[in-house]
């Protein structure tokens, strides 16, 4: 089974994905819940530019202080990663890709020859699915593609290995 997923196309960057490491990444999503609960979208730039500000300017008026390396590394719920069901959110990946400013839509290419095709414009809706309780996606993955409201969680797009912007 291939488990590499490309971006490729009218775009800046052509982008190989490899949807194996996704579970060590901290934007991945619990599916879970994230069709029960609601969710509030963060910008994870926005976020560490603001954090970065306030360092910064602490450093400025008390001077450098080295941060406690055991208070601040990143945990991980072993638990929860042996046994849950993550997804991750498509447009990270688009948006590094750098789409050309004429690309008008997105188009999914799975191991089965089947294509969809979707307007570039709700790049923002879609979701990859790479894990189920615990286990990469391996009979029908790498990933499969779900839209963020939901209407196709009993039956998404399997087996995609690639991205083509038009």
């Amino acid at each position: 089974m291939e488990t590499i997923i490309t971006i490729k196309g009218n775009v800046k960057h052509t982008i190989t994905l490899d949807p194996t490491v996704w579970i060590f990444d901290d934007r991945k999503l619990d599916l879970n819940t994230f069709f029960t609960e609601e969710h509030i979208e963060k910008d994870v730039d926005e976020e560490y530019k603001r954090d970065m500000g306030k360092h910064w300017s602490r450093e400025i008026m008390e001077g450098a202080t080295f941060p406690p390396t055991l208070k601040t590394e990143k945990k991980f719920d072993r638990q929860k990663m042996v046994t849950g069901t993550f997804g991750i959110s498509l447009d990270h990946f688009v948006k590094n890709a750098e789409p050309v400013e004429d690309a008008k839509t997105i188009t999914f290419l799975t191991m089965d020859g089947l294509k969809e095709t979707f307007p570039i414009s709700n790049i923002g809706n879609f979701l990859f699915k790479f894990s189920q309780d615990g286990k990469p996606l391996t009979e029908d993955g790498p990933a499969h593609l779900l839209f963020k409201d939901g209407s196709n969680i009993e039956q998404p797009l399997r087996k995609v290995i690639g991205i083509v912007i038009d």
